[in-house]
């Protein structure tokens, strides 16, 4: 399927070569390869003592540097990274929490003029079936999504002119305008194609959540083997400083990613911690508000995900996500339905912060229920209900969230930021995690998930730290019973 005349205009206008320009050091990005590989090389057979002394900083909340994670990458004990993944959890409940965040990703376009190898969207991929939803549509996904208890959303699009900046700003304003009584998303997060400055201002305005650009891969060979590089997203420097852009426009919080298979999975996690450590070092401390880590997964008519050359198997995966919580231990850290069921439940525990649950990723299928592998950009693997999830959850102590107080408060970006830094996010967070827990039981919760659901949210008020909060969270859930909702301190 070849380009039409105005996707080739279109394409010719997007990249701005002086909003790549002004990020670079000395002509140079923040992707050292002789660094990393050198890094690693040094660091692969590290002694016992330095991997305690390294969790022993992590656990201050301190971001590791390189040479500290390329040893944890090269550590080969099973018995110390029994130890790490005990020490991920520590470190998650120590700024977090025992809480989760639930979100949903909403697929609003999958029309797209890039052809990346591994994605079921590519331009030339004659099986999927292409479509944009319209206003009506997107309110019935919502409807759909909200009658089951979501409140935050991640709306996803493909890089096409029919999904630019003012389409994005638009359907944010039809998704926030939805409301039935006290079904609504509260907050909406974007997962889009990078984009300038001036439309990354129009979506600050609208009022949206996180910004995510996923790299993909950054090692650069393989990132131009697998994008082409006559087209769009075959720009690698274009894509790198899509989030550089996003802070520079007034987006508060933004979400790095890779895509694991297409490479050597330690260089992309040491890469990660690159990402992070330029974006903090050029917008005041300041990094990735998340860090999310997909695999490879097939995809309809695709056949370049069935054998990847990099394939990361689930006791790999666990360790590179163990890693990243121990080398930016205050981040927050997204899981998605992506992974099966029992890998979701042996890698929650060692620092994960967020999940999506009851997920459809086919364009426009939430409300039809369909399961169409030609409408999604990959395939699912863990197929569980959002009520199935949050009740195995419960069984595991751990509360779960929608809240979205923060967002409305100001709690972003370098407010938020310092407060995880100093491990109190869920001292201000716990309060209102347990407010909309309360709301989703009543509201849509069957009685057994209900019943120890509430039996969970009174051990938790009773760990609040101090008596007055206590009492303040007590009055707001009185509240909550009474049929008052989106309540927060």
């Amino acid at each position: 399927m070849g380009l039409t005349g105005t996707e080739r205009r279109w394409i010719d206008s997007v990249v701005r070569q002086d909003e790549i320009d002004r990020y670079l050091r000395d002509g140079r990005d923040f992707v050292d390869e002789g660094l990393i590989w050198d890094e690693l090389e040094r660091n692969g057979d590290p002694a016992d003592s330095r991997i305690r002394e390294i969790m022993a900083k992590s656990l201050e909340l301190e971001r590791l540097d390189p040479s500290e994670t390329a040893a944890l990458l090269g550590c080969r004990d099973p018995g110390l990274w029994e130890e790490m993944y005990s020490a991920g959890l520590r470190i998650k409940q120590k700024v977090y929490g025992r809480r989760i965040v639930f979100f949903a990703p909403l697929y609003i376009s999958n029309f797209c003029v890039n052809n990346c190898a591994y994605c079921g969207f590519r331009r030339e991929n004659n099986a999927v079936t292409r479509k944009s939803l319209s206003d009506e549509e997107i309110r019935a996904e919502v409807r759909a999504l909200t009658a089951r208890g979501h409140k935050r959303l991640i709306m996803v699009y493909g890089e096409h002119p029919s999904s630019g900046a003012d389409f994005i700003a638009h359907t944010l304003k039809v998704v926030y305008g939805t409301k039935h009584g006290g079904d609504e998303i509260r907050r909406a997060n974007i997962n889009a194609a990078p984009l300038c400055i001036d439309d990354l201002r129009k979506l600050s305005e609208v009022g949206i959540g996180t910004f995510q650009v996923f790299q993909e891969t950054y090692h650069p060979a393989t990132y131009g083997k697998v994008h082409p590089p006559d087209t769009l997203k075959g720009n690698m420097r274009w894509r790198l400083y899509a989030l550089h852009r996003a802070m520079e426009a007034g987006v508060d919080d933004v979400g790095i990613g890779a895509l694991f298979g297409l490479f050597d999975p330690r260089f992309e996690v040491m890469a990660l911690l690159l990402h992070t450590i330029d974006l903090e070092e050029r917008f005041g401390g300041v990094g990735p508000h998340t860090i999310s880590f997909p695999r490879l997964e097939p995809a309809v008519n695709t056949p370049f995900v069935e054998n990847p050359d990099h394939l990361v198997d689930d006791g790999d995966f666990k360790k590179l996500v163990t890693v990243l919580r121990l080398s930016v231990p205050y981040t927050g850290m997204i899981l998605t339905a992506r992974e099966p069921e029992k890998v979701r439940r042996d890698v929650i525990p060692v620092g994960i912060t967020q999940l999506d649950a009851g997920s459809n990723i086919g364009v426009g299928c939430y409300a039809t229920g369909e399961k169409r592998d030609e409408k999604a950009q990959f395939q699912l693997s863990d197929n569980r209900s959002l009520e199935q999830v949050i009740s195995y959850l419960v069984e595991q102590g751990m509360i779960t969230s929608f809240c979205t107080a923060g967002y409305r408060c100001g709690r972003t970006g370098h407010y938020f930021m310092d407060v995880a830094k100093s491990g109190k996010v869920h001292t201000l967070c716990m309060p209102n995690a347990i407010l909309t827990f309360a709301e989703y039981l009543d509201d849509y919760a069957s009685d057994e998930t209900r019943e120890k659901g509430w039996e969970l949210i009174r051990e938790e008020l009773s760990r609040l730290p101090g008596e007055d909060l206590r009492e303040r969270v007590a009055h707001l859930l009185e509240r909550v019973e009474e049929g008052e909702r989106d309540l927060y301190l």
